[in-house]
């Protein structure tokens, strides 16, 4: 029995499924933001925590994080277009503006690593201080969370090329946008209280 589609809403909300789904996934977004709020519990206790160590000053480098910071804000934006034309059943400009977000992503997953890098070769290691060690665990989470995206995005764009825009993969296509639109929100906070304080202290 197929399910029932209320052709009045939305794609991606036109099946009693997709909204269930897309539910659930809500529900497990409230999860991620625990995790998230007890990795900067755990950086607000210890920030300044440093062991002789470099301090947020000492490494930090604004121009790179201004750049990623551009990257992913943009990739939102971007993301945003792309369900805009699901929307508008266009699914050559919503294809485009997907790729546009999988590239930006790419291009901020790079400047982080390049910042890991500089901070191991200027000797800053998990193993340094407390500060470094919560600190590399929070952005390297939020790193695996877009890296994990980024991977989603792939496989997202190989099945609407391959079975189309249709309630199913249209109802994908936006869960991935929550998804993303939750990690640059959780950059914001990265900037924020991790970079921007840590100069200013």
């Amino acid at each position: 029995m197929s399910a029932k589609v209320n052709a009045a809403l939305p794609l991606e909300y036109q099946t009693e499924q997709n909204r269930m789904n897309i539910l659930g996934f809500w529900v497990f977004l409230g999860a991620e933001i625990v995790l998230f709020a007890t990795l900067f519990g755990v950086y607000g206790v210890l920030g300044e925590r440093y062991a002789g160590g470099p301090t947020q000053k000492d490494i930090f480098i604004v121009k790179d994080v201004m750049i990623q910071t551009f990257l992913l804000l943009t990739s939102s934006f971007t993301m945003g277009i792309s369900i805009f034309e699901m929307r508008r059943s266009n699914i050559k400009g919503m294809l485009m503006w997907l790729v546009f977000t999988l590239l930006l992503g790419g291009g901020f997953l790079f400047m982080e690593i390049r910042e890991f890098m500089h901070y191991v070769h200027e000797g800053a290691t998990m193993q340094t201080s407390a500060f470094l060690s919560s600190f590399f665990v929070l952005l390297g989470t939020h790193g695996l969370h877009v890296t994990i995206g980024i991977g989603w995005a792939i496989l997202l764009i190989i099945q609407i090329m391959q079975r189309g825009l249709t309630p199913i993969t249209a109802r994908k296509a936006f869960i991935f946008g929550l998804y993303w639109h939750f990690l640059d929100v959780v950059w914001i906070f990265i900037f924020t209280f991790v970079y921007l304080q840590g100069l200013v202290m």
